[in-house]
């Protein structure tokens, strides 16, 4: 039984975001029992929340070892190879767990940013072999006396070099702006963020610098701002101060007329913003991922699959707060209460309340 009580006091600390504690707890749990899947996938999602990514990643090929059916798994070794950046094998991984459970809409969103990392990819790539070198072809060099020949080697090779680009795309409560440079050491990135100001300098290889000085359409969160450099890119993700949809990245008349009224409900229009802009296949993504919610909103589910599917749907459309008092009366009760709020629940233990006419019991060993 003690096995149990370190993965649900893990679990109590993973809802108050104590993710130390928790990957301690969950440690414990596996040490104690190394053949339960749901402990590495829930040490797992510890690590990510840390971002771990490789730590993460192990755990989950363990969890799918000893489970090939758990599609919590699958799911978060996607996100762990994403945040690596192994887009392809990535996607690879969410659709195997989206086989498993294709009623989870998060797999066939994030399938859709997969191939819009490998869609950029492809065209960075596609960028760099296009390069223009001026010089000499092989056929000509032949013809060339000794002379000549010591003449042509001495002028320098000239290269084409595309500018630096940047781009952006938004959830709904940050805004990501990703500059497209690789191999960007961390001495030589400076950033400068306030609440409606973005500042980021870096200097290139050639010497000179690249500098982007946005001044954005809406306000944002300086000190929850996140910089991350990668092998291929620098992301730089802003947290909203407010929850709406940013229709442009910098400030204008027309963002801040609608900036007090216009909340992120996104209907898929043309004027959408489309994820990655970079990309030369053009995905609508507010409008995919609407689609998608549409379909699976006129589905008709009966009996367990309903219940199942409304709880679903209020733990997708509820804040944090919300979520973390559905988590929280879930563990603590053993699965016998579901409470949405917060305040009530959130300094206290939450009793088991088992339903008329059963009595509740501990499995003793």
């Amino acid at each position: 039984m003690f096995i149990f009580q370190f993965f649900s006091k893990a679990n109590e600390e993973f809802v108050r975001e104590n993710y130390l504690k928790a990957l301690e707890l969950y440690s414990e749990a596996i040490s104690a029992d190394d053949t339960n899947d749901d402990f590495y996938s829930s040490r797992a999602h510890t690590y990510l929340k840390l971002e771990h990514y490789k730590d993460a990643l192990q755990d989950c090929n363990k969890a799918i070892e000893l489970n090939p059916k758990n599609a919590k798994a699958f799911y978060r070794k996607g996100v762990s190879l994403f945040n690596l950046e192994d887009y392809k094998s990535a996607k690879d991984a969410f659709c195997s767990g989206q086989a498993i459970d294709n009623q989870d809409e998060n797999f066939k969103t994030w399938i859709r940013k997969c191939e819009a990392e490998i869609d950029l990819s492809t065209q960075e790539s596609t960028d760099t072999s296009s390069q223009i070198k001026v010089g000499v072809s092989s056929t000509e060099k032949k013809e060339l006396s000794s002379a000549e020949k010591i003449a042509t080697t001495e002028k320098p090779e000239i290269i084409n070099k595309p500018k630096p680009k940047h781009d952006w795309y938004q959830t709904q409560t940050h805004v990501v702006v990703t500059i497209l440079i690789k191999q960007v050491k961390k001495e030589d990135l400076t950033t400068d963020i306030t609440e409606q100001t973005l500042n980021a300098t870096v200097k290139l290889s050639s010497g000179s610098d690249y500098v982007l000085d946005l001044d954005l359409a809406h306000k944002i969160v300086p000190e929850k701002c996140i910089t991350k450099i990668m092998s291929t890119k620098i992301e730089i993700k802003l947290k909203k101060a407010e929850e709406i949809q940013w229709q442009k990245l910098e400030r204008s008349p027309e963002t801040e007329a609608v900036a007090a009224v216009k909340h992120f409900t996104p209907e898929g229009g043309d004027d959408i913003h489309k994820y990655p802009t970079s990309s030369h296949i053009t995905r609508n993504w507010d409008k995919m991922v609407n689609d998608i919610k549409e379909e699976e909103k006129n589905e008709k589910l009966e009996g367990d699959a309903a219940l199942n599917k409304l709880f679903q749907q209020i733990y997708a459309d509820g804040n944090e707060e919300t979520k973390k008092a559905m988590m929280k009366s879930f563990y603590e009760s053993g699965g016998t209460v579901l409470s949405t709020n917060w305040n009530e629940i959130g300094g206290q233990k939450v009793e088991v309340k088992p339903p008329d006419g059963m009595e509740y019991k501990k499995w003793e060993s």
